[in-house]
């Protein structure tokens, strides 16, 4: 009886076993559908409503302000959301091994974060039509002996794990056999600046674009060579996917180079970066830190309407904040206001701090409003500026010379162009306003904005370490 009941049992459980056999790679297929996403399409995205799009948290990609998401990527991709007519879905990764992880397994249609186009990933992915273009530069901490090739580095290297940087180390090593560096996934490319000037490490290396923001905030930051020469930047694309969605980005990358959209985005990002000077900034850092906390409450009562951090900024550039300024030109006080502009703006007193700022404040608001309704943001406080500094007549002379030459007059990336030839004959001849020194408010306007971004930085940077401290003080009370 013993026998049969095993003989039975055996024969049970070797029907079990068949049919488990037969069933596991249905299994498995099924299973597998539930972790991997269906291949990306554009009829895909546009049935669903939205685009998902990978990038890395960064200043020059995507962050969060106190408008909400900001970075040149970000608004890059929300046009192109637009194009598509879907909503944006941004899907930030900390690190580049995260993000390849997205694209791969089909979690995001696309990735834009800054990613260089290089030889290897071309091997992996499709590449967009190229946004710009960056070169790698070696960097160390001024004062520091200054490395000027290869063979002069006799400290510790650390760059981002899985970044082009590694990839451009690794054929230089070819050449340079003693080279060696460490790698990281935990930190990104400005962290390693900040242990850079911590003296945790010697050198690192840093895109042109993402080193041109940061010295802005951290002049110590220095560079000793060039290391790569610029190379191209670009969207990726799973090559596993269909092409409908790298066609509609080789399409869409036409339009917005086409269009203006794309040269405006770079100019509000870095267009007036490019230039730095390490005495101005060092200067201006020690002038907010020591004159500036004088006449905050001031700039803060008066820039209710403007953000008084540029109202600040303006200040900066006129005078420095010191309230007795004067210019050959007659213009005075901590705003130089002419003599006539004051007496508009109700100010008896150009050299009394108040009188002068509030009457700045007063003028500026108004040049904002009298910009043309169809002039974008944050183009009219641009043109604004400008204004200030050489008059809304010569402004406007100038856009309608960027008109006339088929420019758009309604972005300050083009005007700008074009305000330094109001100092050529052949064109102040023909305006209305005549002869200016055209390219003295391009320099202006781009001082306030490099003067801007260290302050608004610089304040939000002091905000958020009040807010820690307090809730530090609270956890121990």
């Amino acid at each position: 009886m013993i026998k049969k009941q095993i003989n039975s049992f055996a024969n049970q459980v070797s029907r079990h076993m068949v049919l488990v056999l037969f069933l596991l790679p249905l299994i498995v297929i099924f299973s597998g559908c539930k972790t991997q996403q269906a291949p990306a399409n554009l009829q895909r995205i546009i049935d669903r409503g939205y685009v998902t799009v990978g990038t890395l948290y960064g200043n020059t990609s995507y962050y969060l302000d106190a408008e909400g998401p900001a970075g040149f990527e970000y608004e890059l991709a929300k046009k192109y959301a637009q194009y598509l007519g879907v909503e944006l879905k941004m899907m930030p990764s900390y690190n580049l091994n995260e993000l390849f992880q997205q694209l791969d397994n089909g979690s995001v249609d696309l990735l834009a974060a800054g990613l260089a186009v290089t030889e290897e990933r071309r091997q992996q992915y499709h590449f967009t039509p190229s946004y710009d273009d960056v070169s790698q530069k070696l960097v160390f901490k001024q004062g520091n002996i200054r490395p000027r090739k290869l063979a002069d580095l006799t400290g510790k290297l650390e760059v981002v794990e899985q970044s082009s940087h590694v990839e451009n180390l690794v054929k230089l090593k070819q050449s340079n056999p003693e080279l060696a560096w460490e790698t990281t996934g935990e930190l990104d490319s400005e962290e390693l600046l900040l242990r850079v000037l911590s003296g945790e490490i010697d050198y690192t290396i840093a895109d042109s674009n993402t080193l041109a923001i940061n010295r802005r905030y951290y002049p110590e930051i220095s560079i000793g060579f060039t290391i790569r020469q610029p190379e191209p930047l670009a969207w990726m694309v799973n090559k596993h996917n269909d092409d409908s969605i790298y066609a509609s980005l080789i399409e869409f990358f036409g339009q917005v180079h086409h269009n203006g959209v794309l040269l405006a985005l770079n100019d509000k990002y870095y267009g007036h970066i490019e230039e730095f000077n390490y005495v101005d900034t060092r200067m201006f850092i020690q002038a907010i830190e020591n004159k500036l906390p004088k006449y905050q409450p001031l700039f803060e009562k008066y820039g209710q309407d403007v953000d008084w951090r540029l109202l600040a900024a303006i200040s900066y550039q006129e005078s420095h904040w010191e309230p007795h300024a004067r210019s050959y030109t007659g213009v005075r006080g901590m705003m130089m206001l002419t003599l006539p502009t004051a007496k508009q703006m109700g100010i008896k007193s150009r050299l009394d701090a108040e009188q002068s700022i509030r009457g700045g404040a007063k003028y500026f608001k108004q040049l904002i409003g009298r910009m043309p309704a169809r002039v974008p943001d944050p183009d009219r406080l641009w043109f604004a500026l400008a204004s200030y500094n050489i008059g809304l007549g010569h402004l406007n002379d100038a856009r309608n010379i960027t008109k006339q030459q088929g420019g758009d007059p309604d972005r300050w990336v083009e005007v700008k162009e074009r305000l330094p030839l109001l100092k050529q004959k052949k064109y102040y001849k023909k305006t209305r306003y005549g002869y200016a020194r055209g390219d003295e408010p391009v320099n202006y306007v781009e001082n306030i904005r490099r003067y801007y971004d260290t302050l608004t930085w610089m304040d939000d940077n002091a905000k958020h370490n009040a807010a820690s401290n307090e809730l530090t003080d609270t956890a121990v009370d």
